[in-house]
């Protein structure tokens, strides 16, 4: 995998994993309103962006399974790390929204 594949990838992850955490931050928001359904919808929406997040990161560990060679650049490292913390987030707010239900 050239430098060019791999950033193209490091930014799909990115995107995706960016786009998962916005609609995050909006399902808390909809926890303290009180809209739980709304939350919960959210929370799904975003484990769909994080699937294609974790996609994108599955074909790039198979190629490296299959033998190809790949040089990780600042670039994945931030990547990886932006959807990790993105899931941990997307965890939290389901304890949240099962707290939140649990009080109301």
């Amino acid at each position: 995998m050239n430098q060019e594949e791999l950033q193209v990838v490091a930014f799909e992850i990115i995107l995706h994993s960016g786009t998962a955490r916005t609609v995050v931050h909006e399902a808390f928001a909809d926890m303290r309103e009180g809209k739980y359904e709304a939350a919960a919808e959210k929370l799904e929406a975003a484990n769909t962006e994080l699937v294609e997040a974790h996609h994108a990161q599955t074909k790039l560990l198979q190629d490296y399974a299959g033998g190809e060679e790949i040089k990780i650049e600042i670039i994945m490292v931030h990547a990886q790390d932006h959807l990790m913390t993105t899931m941990t987030l997307r965890e939290v707010a389901l304890e949240m929204l099962s707290l939140y239900r649990k009080l109301a």
